[in-house]
Parts: structure tokens; sequence; C-alpha cells
């Protein structure tokens, strides 16, 4: 039923609308028993006119199916796993998306994105979104800061945008978002007025950046709602890695979507949501300089860490011809699994 539905009176009801479909034109036995049930909404199913959909609808309900009846699911457990959905559901906002959160934590975001974003060439790794990416990121100048004054401890992030062959990406867009020093993203601050510890930019014709940022700190995902209690229900820790999320792409080259991980936090191997990759750990070099950090813009000079990265991204191309080469071993792999 749609929304509007529950809005009727007994007074102004309309009689109720089918969505036009007719019975199906094949005979379906009465489920009297768990594998006619299975059985009933693959046969229904096949009527899916999109292939591909077809194709996931069907593998989902085997699964499902198969899961329910292995697990000998009780009615209280059902019930428990619906009212857990409905509150994933409604815990979601503009700016907190509880449903990706919980797609992460079961490894289900990692595990697409690995699929999705296979490398080649020194590629440079994919990693998780995460729920804390927003559109409203201020442009900033080369070396400019996307951090406000006493965010954290200074650091400075550079490096250039390549091709597999080494070539410079002139005017690539990047952009960069981080935890502040209290393991809080901007948008977790109920007195938000504008984006903080988040940027944009472009990259130089010889395809280098730099900016200003703070150390990333370990932090944990947000523990107050439905994913929350999951986790202490798996006795699991709610920590991520420190880390600095960076998203780059350009006309003609597949958008990478990454984070950097400092190799001194004692949750890398555990992170919560599986998006620690060993390409992606990167050492942070102390600089004790002062006229450096006031050369660089650090307003209180002293001392800062300096990230250097490259970042390799790869053409369309590259991209389709991977994944098609990925595809087609999983495929194989089905299919033979399917005959066994």
């Amino acid at each position: 039923m749609a929304h509007g539905d529950f809005d009727k009176t007994q007074d102004n009801a309309q009689p109720a609308v089918s969505n036009g479909i007719p019975p199906p034109s094949f005979p379906l036995p009465l489920p009297d028993s768990p594998d006619i049930i299975t059985a009933n909404l693959l046969l229904l199913i096949g009527q899916t006119p999109n292939p591909r959909l077809k194709f996931i609808y069907q593998l989902l309900v085997k699964h499902l199916h198969a899961f329910v009846k292995e697990s000998n699911l009780s009615t209280d457990e059902w019930m428990a796993a619906i009212q857990f959905l409905t509150l994933v559901g409604q815990t979601c906002t503009p700016l907190r998306q509880e449903m990706i959160l919980l797609s992460d934590v079961l490894g289900v975001s990692a595990l697409v994105d690995a699929l999705n974003n296979p490398v080649m060439g020194g590629a440079t790794e994919n990693s998780v979104l995460g729920p804390f990416f927003t559109e409203d990121a201020e442009d900033i100048e080369h070396g400019g800061s996307i951090a406000s004054e006493g965010k954290g401890e200074y650091m400075y992030v550079e490096g250039r945008v390549l091709t597999t062959e080494g070539e410079p990406i002139a005017g690539a867009v990047i952009e960069t978002w981080e935890a502040d020093d209290n393991g809080y993203y901007d948008t977790q601050y109920a007195d938000r007025t504008h984006p903080d510890c988040r940027g944009r930019l472009h990259t130089a014709k010889d395809g280098s950046f730099g900016y200003r940022a703070i150390v990333p700190h370990a932090y944990p995902i947000p523990g107050d709602g439905p994913i929350g209690g999951l986790l202490i229900s798996q006795g699991r820790h709610n920590m991520r890695p420190n880390h600095l999320h960076m998203m780059a792409e350009a006309p003609g080259y597949h958008k990478l979507i990454t984070s950097l991980y400092p190799d001194s936090c004692d949750y890398i191997a555990s992170d919560t949501v599986f998006g620690v990759k060993k390409s992606l750990v990167v050492k942070l070099e102390q600089v004790d300089d002062d006229a450096e950090a006031r050369k660089r813009g650090f307003p209180k000079g002293g001392s800062f860490k300096l990230l250097k990265r490259d970042i390799v991204l790869l053409t369309e191309e590259q991209s389709r011809l991977t994944r098609r080469q990925v595809v087609g071993e999983l495929e194989a792999s089905y299919l033979q699994t399917k005959d066994n």
C-alpha cells in the first residue's frame, strides 16, 4: 500500500487498487511446505523482465531462504530482525546514514567496493566511502587548509595525481575529509554552521596537489543507534583506525574513492568497517622546523607531520577491462559451483 492508504477514513475511502499485474499464466501449488514457498517465489521472480535483476532476485531468495532454513529462525528472532531494520531506517537523517553503516560493519560495503574497483598497473586502491561524505565542501587553493585552527595536530598532505604510465593529470578534482581531534566529523556536531575538516581542490598542470590538514585520529563509529547495539551483541569494538579520506576524479578516468591510514594505529587490522588495505597504509614524516611550518601556512609554526602520497588513476577503459576480467572469473566460479 502507498503511505496515503493509511491516511484514509471509512467515510472518504476509495476502493483499493491493484498494481494491474494479472495472476501468473502457469499453475502454482499451494505453499504447504517450506520448499514449495521457495520454489513458488523463484517461479514468480522468473517473470522479471530485466535479466540482471532476475538473476539478483533469484540468488537473493535462494540464499535468504537457505539461511532461514539452516538457522531454523524462530518467530521471535524474525520479529527482532524486522524491528532492528525498521530502527536502522528510522535513525537515518539527511546527515546520518545508518543504513550505510550497517552495510559497512557487515563487510558488504568493502566487498562491493573490492569487486567493483579492481586495479591494475599500480593504480591506487579503493577504500570504503563511509557515511560522512557531504557535497558542501569548500574549494581551497594549493597549500590551503581544510581544517580550522585548533582542530588537531598540524599535518601537510602533498603528492601528484598520475596515470598508470606516470603522466600527470592536470585539473583533477580532489575531495578530502577527516575527523577532528575529538574523533568527530563536522556533521556530528549539532551546531554545525559550515563544513570543516573537509575541502575540495584541483591539481596543477604537473598533477601536483598540497594542502594543510590535521593528523587523523582513530574514532568510534556512532554507537548510540542500532548499529552500535549490533556490534556490542557481537562482542566487537566500534573503532575505525585513523585515516584521511580522499576522492579523486578527472574526465576520462575512473573515479577513485580511497583513504590513507597512518601505520601507527592499533585498529588497522580490525577496522570495524574492513576498509584498510596494505597499499593504503602510510608513514607520516615528523618535521621539526618552525620556519618550514610557517612557510607552509601553519599559523602557530612549530612542528608538523608530512604525508607524501601520489594518486594513480585508471582510465575508464582500463577500469572496464579490469572489471570485465574480474566479473568473468566470478561468473565462471559461480557456474562451476552450480554445476557441482
